[in-house]
């Protein structure tokens, strides 16, 4: 299904994921970051980053990998994406929800 956000329309899945990530671009992050209620700041995008990296590099995503990352604790991780962390995390990093995720 196609949705306009950020003045560009992408195409997303039922869950809201987009489907093309080459359709992703800072701007569509922050315009998903809000519908959470998530303003985002430089700890945001660095876990943004690297989850980008891993899925680049084709390497499975999962609450654990993210708390052995050494980028930030699962407490903090919660913090910053509440509501399910990991899913919200990858819906505004443009990639589609992890395998972990149910």
């Amino acid at each position: 299904m196609k949705k306009v956000i950020a003045q560009s329309e992408i195409d997303v899945n039922e869950e809201g994921y987009l489907l093309d990530f080459q359709q992703w671009n800072k701007k569509i992050a922050e315009e998903l970051a809000k519908e959470h209620n998530i303003s985002l700041t430089d700890k945001h995008w660095e876990v943004i980053d690297y989850i980008q990296d891993k899925y680049k590099n084709e390497e499975p995503l999962s609450v654990r990998g993210i708390k052995n990352s050494g980028v930030l604790d699962i407490k903090e991780f919660y913090g910053l994406f509440p509501g399910g962390p990991l899913k919200v995390s990858t819906l505004i990093a443009g990639i589609p929800k992890p395998k972990s995720c149910i």
